[in-house]
């Protein structure tokens, strides 16, 4: 993914610095707010990458408000780019089965190899849903549902924030992210492979329910996971292996844990697990999928941090002869003058 960085403009010292600044901060920050509650029940959380960029958008305008509008512009265009390519990840992940048979029994028999041996037989999913599912809804059904949810939201608010704070870093995460997405997606193609709910549904499991949204029928917010809901349905259901959901949560993380102080790590890292239990509770993943995703972020960082410092490389050994001034380039002596 090719991006340019340009530099950063300077934090506002003017009206952004003073007191009537800060109250518009707020002001607009609570408008932005009230809007985005609005819309969340009314048509359902942004997990659309344009909608959500569109909220992201708004919130640093409304973050920035004493900005000009050419610094809002700026980042719509150093944005669109990056959620048109999210779209088509999105569009292109359907095409990933190609009508094949999905692979699912080697992710079962993988499950219950590691696992088999604390859950009686069943794979992971099943044992968590026999003993945590239920028909009414219970608090952790509510936490599974907002984890989940973060999914959509989460990288993107990250890189919002690191394009407000630092241009340069922002396009290394940005670098990042894209790799892994075609990574996974070049995984959808090659090896398409089916979560334990569709593997329930054509008997190959026990029976397992698609719950990752039944937490907010706690607060009767029936129709906060509109967006969601229909999104699930016209996903790619073969496109399990890896799993790009902890992938992504892992992903943040680590790109932040160098720049954080050591005793929020702990936090941090829950992120992650968090997201494991979710999707394997909820019956989106095979633990399998968890620990392929993993190994992809790990990939990820390898290679692109390679090729980063490949580039510095390069670019250091032409920058010599590329940047030094003619006039500070001695002349040659001429050939009866030259000293023994």
């Amino acid at each position: 993914m090719a991006l340019v960085t340009h530099p950063q403009p300077p934090a506002p010292t003017g009206p952004a610095a003073s007191p009537d600044g800060g109250r518009r901060r707020v002001i607009a920050m609570a408008v932005w707010g009230v809007a985005f509650v609005v819309a969340w029940l009314g048509i359902g959380l942004p997990t659309d990458p344009a909608y959500a960029f569109l909220w992201i958008w708004a919130g640093t305008v409304a973050w920035n408000s004493s900005r000009p509008w050419r610094s809002h512009l700026r980042f719509a265009r150093d944005w669109i780019p990056v959620v048109l390519l999210l779209a088509a990840y999105n569009l292109s992940r359907g095409f990933a089965d190609n009508g094949a048979t999905p692979h699912a029994m080697e992710l079962i028999v993988a499950d219950r190899t590691m696992f088999g041996w604390a859950t009686g037989g069943e794979v992971p999913t099943v044992w968590l849903q026999e003993h945590l599912y239920e028909p009414q809804v219970h608090w952790w059904d509510v936490l599974v549902s907002w984890v989940y949810f973060s999914h959509f939201v989460m990288t993107l608010a990250a890189a919002a924030v690191l394009w407000l704070r630092d241009r340069g870093r922002w396009a290394a995460y940005m670098r990042r992210w894209g790799f892994l997405c075609a990574a996974g997606l070049v995984t959808y193609f090659l090896y398409p492979a089916a979560p334990p709910w569709w593997a329930a549904q054509n008997g190959l499991l026990t029976e397992v329910a698609r719950i990752s949204t039944r937490g907010w029928k706690a607060f009767g917010m029936h129709g906060a996971g509109n967006l969601l809901n229909a999104g699930q349905i016209a996903s790619n259901p073969v496109a399990a292996m890896p799993s790009l959901h902890t992938a992504f949560a892992l992903f943040v993380v680590l790109f932040f844990l160098r720049s954080t102080r050591r005793r929020w790590w702990p936090l941090l890292l829950a992120y992650p697990l968090a997201m494991t239990f979710t999707l394997v509770y909820s019956g989106e993943h095979y633990v399998i999928d968890v620990l392929v995703g993993w190994a992809y972020v790990g990939l990820t960082f390898l290679v692109v941090g390679v090729a980063e410092r490949g580039w510095a490389a390069y670019r250091a050994h032409r920058r010599p002869a590329e940047d030094v001034p003619a006039e500070a380039v001695p002349a040659a002596e001429p050939a009866a003058t030259v000293r023994r």
